[in-house]
């Protein structure tokens, strides 16, 4: 099972060579590393961990996330992967634990795994209040709306290549977490989670890190939810 790992990043210098030092190299094909306009090292520093850069100049997660796949379909046919895994770029996610999102594709139980923070062990502090709250909000509309269950919108996550060209992804900011699993579920895909631990990210966050941009990205996730129903 040959895995790719899709990392978008933003001014995430001190933390981007933690995050690819700690990717089983065993388990992995290539590190895509996605600059969404970084103004400091991190270009310089993912390229001396071992990562290919790409550049994505307009600003936007799921912006960031579509270069990515972009890129991914310019491959040849023998060089596509079996698996994709999405990581953050800020040092937050075990990146060692993606055994664990794996294992359920890998025995044939999913073909999207998310990997959970709710279910796993938090560093106090690394989940702000509008942090869970959205979470919690988010993913009860999704089981309403969509009828498929989950804790979380982690961004931490594994998805056959395959059933992620099918969802024909289209946000380009923080709704594509939830755009992924309302697509999963609306086509009827097998989807897991597993639960993974989560740390105080290095650096302050960009959206979580200020109430202005935690309530601008649920507005986003929610109009996302509605959206697609």
């Amino acid at each position: 099972m040959t895995v790719d790992v899709l990392i978008p990043a933003f001014n995430e210098e001190q933390a981007i060579g933690k995050v690819i030092g700690e990717i089983p190299a065993e388990l992995v094909q290539e590190i895509i590393v996605i600059d969404n306009g970084s103004t400091d090292g991190t270009v310089i520093a993912a390229r001396k961990a071992g990562a290919t850069v790409i550049e994505e100049k307009q600003k936007g997660y799921g912006a960031a996330c579509l270069k990515g796949l972009s890129y991914l379909s310019s491959k040849s046919q023998d060089e596509l992967p079996d698996v994709v895994v999405f990581l953050d770029g800020d040092y937050s996610d075990y990146p060692a634990q993606m055994n664990l999102l794996l294992a359920p594709i890998h025995k044939g139980d999913a073909v999207l795994v998310i990997g959970s923070r709710a279910l796993g062990k938090k560093v106090k502090g690394s989940m702000t209040i509008p942090q869970r709250v959205g979470n919690w909000i988010a993913t009860h509309m999704l089981y309403f709306l969509y009828g498929e269950r989950f804790t979380d919108l982690g961004p931490f996550r594994a998805i056959k290549y395959d059933s992620l060209k099918r969802l024909n992804m289209q946000d380009q900011n923080f709704g594509w977490t939830v755009e992924m699993q309302l697509k999963a579920a609306k086509m009827k895909m097998p989807c897991a989670e597993v639960a993974v631990d989560y740390r105080k990210r290095i650096g302050k966050s960009k959206i979580s890190g200020t109430l202005k941009g935690a309530v601008s990205a649920g507005v986003i996730i929610i109009k996302t939810l509605l959206k697609y129903r």
